[in-house]
């Protein structure tokens, strides 16, 4: 079997990285990042030699709330002079169904590494926009505990409970732009 693995750069204006956490125990708070760069290297057919990486500006953290916005840049949080980038490297490609993949990886926030699995749906489908660039998409979900990461400022309240959760939802949907050869 020959490979024929496709470059694929991620295009960051139709893609989004976004999370949320709970806060006060009681709601969640949804946030994202303004700058993601990838790419991938895929072959339906060799899942073996394909990979996925992926660079998040961690300075581009955005929640709708400049002050929390500040304090998540902090060394509270994602000390991101010292950490600038959150980055994702595949290590195993396995398909689930048809459309559903598991995708394990390296992600790295804050300077630690931990093996996380994204869930990923996608009809691998290859579209032509209007301009003649072939494109995929594929969305992604995955559940991390943010203090295996370093993450571990909180504040306890009155009441009970602590300000922030510890369990974070990822949420990523993505698309791709096949790089010309």
């Amino acid at each position: 079997m020959t490979t024929k693995l496709n470059t694929w750069e991620l295009d960051p204006a139709h893609s989004s990285a976004n999370f949320s956490v709970k806060h006060m125990m009681i709601a969640k708070v949804h946030g994202g990042f303004k700058s993601v760069k990838g790419k991938m290297q895929f072959d339906r057919n060799d899942l073996a030699h394909s990979s996925i990486e992926a660079t998040i500006d961690a300075s581009s953290i955005d929640t709708r709330e400049p002050k929390r916005d500040e304090h998540l840049k902090s060394a509270d949080f994602f000390d991101v002079q010292k950490y600038p980038a959150l980055t994702f490297k595949s290590k195993r490609i396995e398909e689930a169904d048809e459309d559903r993949f598991k995708v394990a990886g390296d992600l790295t926030i804050r300077g630690v590494t931990r093996e996380v699995v994204l869930d990923v749906e996608s009809s691998l489908d290859e579209i032509k926009d209007p301009y003649g660039n072939v494109k995929i998409g594929a969305s992604a979900a995955t559940r991390i505990k943010r203090k295996d990461f370093g993450l571990n400022w909180n504040a306890a309240l009155e009441a009970g409970g602590v300000l922030v959760g510890d369990d974070i939802t990822i949420n990523l949907d993505l698309q791709f732009m096949k790089k010309a050869i």
